[in-house]
């Protein structure tokens, strides 16, 4: 079972800030990521789906990299996402990556055409291939259509740049057993799986929630560590609130992460179509949530 954490424990799935005219919100970036690492962030995860890569140009990616880079040195890791439908495009965007100053790749399986276990495998390691840098297994089938089963977790672990996984596969037993049998690095990618996992042996998480409560999340694992397990548990159950609001209410993460900042006075700014923003009425139940938790 691994116990490091190679781009350290706390992360968080950053948002992409855009200005009022949808434009990138390089500053913004930038004040934001210095604001999160300031608050307990080991690590920044760029482009993500939180980051709404879908929806940003290559060149976006590459500059929001070197952006966030300048703000923060070397406080926190950079982990960008690269994975898209196509193997050779995720390989250029590896490489961009690298050239941009990322600590390491998120590399989401390829979707709408579903490759098979064995291509899926090939994807990986071809990409893992093109670079130097190390890379992060992005195992989300609720949105790619497309689960990187145990079985091929296991045979890629063995290539050497495959160091980690971002887990949103809901599937607890089957990361346990990957956990178990190899040294691959667990990131609870659900934010109610984020102690849960951790107990188990995972390296941390990859939060959206981070985006709003840093340093809330922060303290579970620090009461972990320190052996409070209950302290950690409580603080765990106090964030299910605001965690079941942001994630699990009928909205994506990104859009409901960009209303309570924006809401905050944080940069964030508007979402990309064929995202919307969220409702009135579901910013103020957001906002009452996030309340709730700093309140104490």
């Amino acid at each position: 079972m691994t116990t490091t954490a190679p781009f350290g424990r706390a992360l968080c799935a950053m948002i992409t800030p855009f200005s009022a005219d949808g434009a990138l919100d390089l500053d913004g970036a930038q004040r934001l990521a210095d604001h999160l690492v300031s608050r307990g962030c080991d690590g920044l995860v760029l482009s993500g789906t939180t980051g709404e890569s879908p929806t940003t140009s290559d060149a976006e990616k590459a500059a929001l990299v070197e952006a966030v880079r300048e703000a923060v040195g070397e406080r926190a890791s950079i982990v960008t996402g690269v994975g898209t439908s196509d193997t050779r495009h995720t390989v250029e965007l590896a490489l961009q990556a690298e050239k941009a100053g990322a600590d390491g790749v998120l590399v989401v399986s390829p979707y709408y055409s579903r490759p098979p276990q064995d291509a899926l495998e090939e994807h990986f390691r071809t990409v893992a291939d093109a670079s130097g840098l190390p890379v992060v297994l992005y195992d989300i089938p609720g949105r790619t259509g497309t689960r990187i089963e145990p079985g091929t977790m296991l045979r890629l672990a063995e290539h050497p740049r495959i160091v980690a996984v971002k887990d949103c596969s809901y599937d607890f037993l089957g990361a346990q057993k990957v956990l178990a049998r190899t040294e691959l690095a667990y990131y609870a990618g659900c934010d109610e799986h984020n102690l849960a996992l951790y107990a188990v042996g995972g390296a941390g998480y990859v939060s959206t929630v981070a985006n709003v409560v840093p340093a809330h999340l922060r303290s579970v694992l620090d009461a972990f560590d320190s052996g409070d397990t209950a302290t950690a548990a409580r603080a765990q159950q106090r964030a299910t609130p605001l965690i079941e609001s942001m994630m699990a209410a009928g909205l994506p993460g990104t859009v409901t992460a960009k209303a309570l900042l924006n809401e905050l006075g944080l940069p964030a700014g508007p979402v990309r179509a064929p995202l919307r923003p969220a409702s009135h009425e579901t910013v103020d139940g957001l906002l009452a949530a996030y309340e709730d938790l700093t309140a104490g």
